[in-house]
């Protein structure tokens, strides 16, 4: 038996071409559950096959369990704590007592069930090498051929047996594939499926455009030019940012490429996609007026603290910055990572004059001080009391005509004002009771209604507003439940729809 043990092995190992460790386990899996069968499962058994010589020999097992485990079934296949210790001292919960038993024959497990275990077992071992190959290019653009379109997902054929999809929602623009096309697409991640590995590609996300140009610009893989983002409307147009770690390099030409060859070679990949290479830039107003091309932008203003920038173009340029349904402002936000709001330069200067109106006329009620005063303030740059409390004194010390007893005088005062304005929310909170429609929600307590209702969450609506991340700050639910709150919250509006 031993010597056709080991002929199984070897001709198994070399037809499927995996590791001999594999076939031996799955051969004494197959001997254990035939010695299973041949007792009528009345007891466990595991074999062990000698990997030299292919002798093998047959243990049979009990798992020991705590003393007052509940056994529902194979009740001989389980030793309890206390018993097994009669025979090894030092045994633990989950291991197993074992004793030498008669083996069965090799030839006579059933070749069925050995077939199908090592089979299996194969299979098994055929997947995870598979995994482990195409695990390590995850990452990549890789090519396949057309297997079929499934409901609008593509099905390529990558070979050897292997299946990679790209969602409908994954390809570029109103692009469409037949049976046999060569397609090319960004792997993602592997995943499993009940007929074995999977390979999830895409053709619309932001890495397949920066891997297409990392292939068609040798200066990127080289290092010579860094790729810091990318934004894309798949199948439409794009837009990409680059920087040059040599400064004697020209980043946008070089991904241009020769009489525009090299971004033909990308847009060509992507269905006529329009690329706009950006110029990188570290100053981020710089960035975003960069980022805005082809539209020019006249004048910025920041807002560090909301993280959002307002952009002013001519009039007549005023469409082309907000681009077809938004795409070049929103293209723009999602390149730099700022949100901008484009208009027009009067629009700009008729909001920034309404904002300074504002704020100075919140510094003459909250800091007790003239409007002369209070412009002089806004002019310097001050937006808050909070600037204005917790600036550095040298900073204010610096406008010309303010001491430094005016300058502990004003910043007093915005301290002040700032703790009276905490004490009335704290109040305003507290007081804070919620509406009828949030107490009657199903699920709701009156405690937790109460503590929704101090975060101003006051109604049924205010909580259907809220993510489950959000809702969770305010109370100690599990996710789960927390979304289900959020549901029942927002069951109107899909009435009213």
């Amino acid at each position: 038996m031993s010597k056709e043990v080991l002929a199984v092995v070897e001709i198994m190992a070399n037809e499927k071409g995996v590791d001999k460790e594999i076939i031996f386990d799955a051969i004494e899996a197959a001997l254990a559950t035939a010695t299973r069968k041949s007792h009528d499962d009345e007891l466990d058994a595991r074999v062990e096959i000698d990997r030299v010589d292919g002798d093998y020999e047959t243990f049979r097992r009990w798992e020991v369990i705590e003393n007052d485990a509940v056994i529902e079934e194979n009740e001989a296949w389980y030793i309890r704590e206390s018993d097994a210790a009669q025979q090894d001292p030092n045994i633990e919960v989950g291991q197993f007592i074992e004793e030498p038993m008669e083996s069965i024959d090799f030839g006579r497990i059933g070749a069925q069930t050995a077939k199908q275990v090592i089979i299996q077992k194969v299979r098994e071992a055929e997947r995870k090498k598979i995994v482990e190959i195409y695990e390590k290019r995850v990452g990549e653009i890789l090519t396949g051929q057309v297997k079929r379109v499934d409901r609008g997902d593509v099905i390529l054929d990558m070979g050897e047996n292997v299946d990679a999809v790209i969602p409908r929602n994954q390809l570029v623009g109103r692009e469409t594939f037949r049976m046999g096309d060569r397609v090319r697409a960004y792997l993602q991640e592997v995943s499993f499926r009940p007929r074995g590995p999977q390979l999830q590609m895409s053709r619309a996300c932001n890495e397949m455009l920066i891997e297409l140009f990392r292939i068609e610009v040798p200066e990127i893989s080289d290092d010579l030019i860094d790729i810091m983002s990318a934004a894309r409307d798949p199948g439409f147009r794009s837009k990409i940012a680059v920087r040059a770690n040599d400064p004697r390099l020209d980043p946008i030409g070089a991904c241009i490429g020769m009489r525009g060859g090299r971004v033909q070679a990308v847009t060509n990949e992507l269905a006529g996609e329009r690329v706009d290479i950006i110029l990188w830039d570290p100053n981020d107003a710089q960035f975003v007026i960069n980022a805005m091309a082809p539209a020019e932008v006249t004048s910025i203003m920041v807002d560090e603290d909301k993280h959002v920038m307002d952009l002013a173009v001519e009039d007549e340029s005023l469409s082309q910055a907000i681009g077809k349904n938004g795409q070049n402002i929103r293209l723009a936000s999602e390149l730099t990572g700022w949100e901008l709001n484009v208009m027009t330069a009067t629009d700009m200067a008729e909001k920034h004059e309404s904002e300074s109106k504002d704020q100075i006329e919140i510094f003459m009620s909250s800091l007790d001080i003239d409007e002369d005063f209070a412009e002089v303030l806004v002019a310097e740059g001050f937006t808050s009391l909070e600037e204005v409390a917790y600036v550095p004194a040298a900073e204010m010390l610096e406008i010309d005509g303010f001491d430094e007893d005016l300058v502990a005088e004003l910043k007093q005062r915005a301290k002040d004002a700032l703790l009276t304005q905490a004490i009335a929310a704290e109040e305003k909170t507290a007081l804070a009771e919620p509406a009828e429609d949030l107490l009657a929600l199903e699920g709701m307590t009156p405690e937790m209604a109460k503590q929704l209702a101090s975060n101003e969450i006051i109604t049924q609506e205010d909580l259907a507003e809220l993510g489950i991340d959000e809702l969770l700050e305010y109370v100690d639910l599990d996710e789960e439940t927390a979304g289900e709150l959020i549901l029942k919250a927002r069951a109107p509006w899909f009435e009213e729809e």
